[in-house]
Parts: structure tokens; sequence; C-alpha cells
């Protein structure tokens, strides 16, 4: 599994970067809402839709909400409300999950409760992508760099996880999972985010980019331990096979789902410091 998740990263990751950089905010922003309504087919799988028609509807609706936000886009109050309301579900999951991280966290086993949150982690990261890449002079930039702080996440979770890993972290909810990988995330994003501090001085200092890649990392923790309850309850392995060695769409941007919202509410604040 490992080379297959090495040979997938090294195509889908350039493309990503480049995407990141040259594309603009509106073509970037259709290319994700694509990836987002794959997404939302694998969910209908996570939050156990039966049959063609409620999945389709489901795809469909979000579908549509993706076209009211996006002919809202230039509405001064609409995407930064969206954004902050993300954000705002996502500070009160990763509390859900630290308070059921040993017994498991099933929504109340409520498939309206699954489908309900379907809309809240797809959404509000399609938005804070386009918040953040919009940002006047670095907003490519300030988007790459959380890409590249998700990434030094997972990776250092990863390798810390597998060579040092001996406490749990979640075990009701993702058993693999441990304190010590993430001690791994926090150090590879430092790391990342000194480095990216020397690179371009000019957009923040360390102190704004190690604040930063302190909250990225928990959110991006929470995002993955979302994805991993919700496919513990629906007794899935993966959210789909697209990609392989990575599972599903969501396997891949579970992280990112949760990160981007509250990455885009956060950023123009820390940025400053």
């Amino acid at each position: 599994m490992l080379w297959q998740r090495v040979l997938t990263a090294s195509i889908l990751a350039p493309l990503v970067v480049a995407g990141v950089l040259w594309l603009p905010t509106d073509w970037l922003l259709a290319v994700l809402a694509a990836v987002v309504l794959l997404g939302a087919d694998e969910w209908t799988r996570l939050c156990r839709l039966q049959g063609v028609w409620p999945r389709v509807a489901f795809v469909a609706a979000l579908g549509g909400l993706l076209a009211l936000l996006w002919l809202g886009r230039e509405a001064a109050p609409l995407w930064p409300a969206v954004a902050a309301a993300g954000a705002l579900w996502w500070l009160v999951i990763t509390l859900v999950l630290w308070r059921f991280r040993r017994s498991g966290f099933t929504g109340g086993d409520g498939q309206a409760f699954w489908v309900w949150s379907g809309g809240m982690v797809l959404l509000p990261a399609w938005v804070g992508v386009g918040l953040i890449h919009r940002i006047p002079e670095h907003g490519p930039a300030a988007l790459l760099l959380l890409l590249l702080m998700i990434w030094a996440a997972d990776s250092g979770a990863f390798f810390a996880g597998r060579r040092f890993g001996r406490n749990k972290l979640a075990p009701g909810i993702s058993p693999g999972k441990t304190l010590e990988g993430v001690y791994g995330a926090f150090a590879a994003v430092a790391l990342l985010a000194v480095a990216f501090s020397l690179l371009r001085p000019a957009m923040a200092g360390p102190a704004a980019l190690l604040l930063l890649g302190a909250l990225a990392v928990p959110i991006s923790v929470a995002g993955d331990l979302y994805e991993s309850a919700a496919k513990r309850r629906a007794d899935l392995k993966d959210s789909g096979r697209l990609l392989p060695g990575h599972g599903g769409v969501l396997d891949r941007i579970d992280s990112l789902l949760a990160a981007a919202p509250v990455f885009a509410v956060l950023y123009p604040w820390i940025i400053r410091l």
C-alpha cells in the first residue's frame, strides 16, 4: 500500500500545486467543485443512504448549493459567514470527538444528522479555499501553505506513529492513531513554518506561521477522526476506491475539509502578528 500511496501522491501533488499557483480563483473553484461533488457521492455511502435516487438527490442538492454560493461569491457577507459557520462547526466537532475519543462517536446513529453534516463538511471547505486563494497579494501562497501544513502533518503523524506510537489518541474512533503521531505532526509543521517564513519573509514572520501550524494540526486531525467515525459507523474501511493507496476522495481531503474554513477565518488576523 505504501508504494501505491507514494505513486498516487507523486502524480496528484504537482497537479494540485500547479492549480493553486497558476489557476485563477474561479477556475480553481470550478475544479474543486467537481472534487466536492465526488466527495458528496462518497458521503452518501458514509451516511448509509440506500437506493440510487436518495443518493442522487443528496449530490444534486449539494450541487445546487454550490451553484448558489458561486453566484453569491461577490456578496461580501455571504462567504465569510459560511466560512465562520464551518469554523464553528469544526470547533464543536473537535470538542465532541475529544469527549468521545474512547467510547466512539456515532452522532446518535441518526441518519439525518449525518446527511446534514455532509453539507457542513463540504460546503464551508469549498468556500474557505476560495477565500484563502483570493487574499490580496499572496492568496495562492497562503493556500499552498495550508496544503503543505496538512501534508506535513499527515506525513509527520504517519512516520512518528509507526516508529514511536504507543499511546492511542482516540481508540474508540480510530485505533491506529497515536499521541506520538500527533507530536510528529506538530514537529513536522513547526519545521515547515520556520522554513516557509525564511523563504517568504514578506508574507509572515515565524511566530505567525508557527501559531497557524499549531492551530492547523488539531483541526486537521479532527477532520481525519470525523471521517473515521463516519466510516466506522458505516462499517467501511475507505470512503471509496478512486485513488489507489489512498481510498476515496474524502480519504485524501478529510483534513483539508476541516482546516480550510478555520484557516480562512483566522489567517487574516494571525498573519498580522
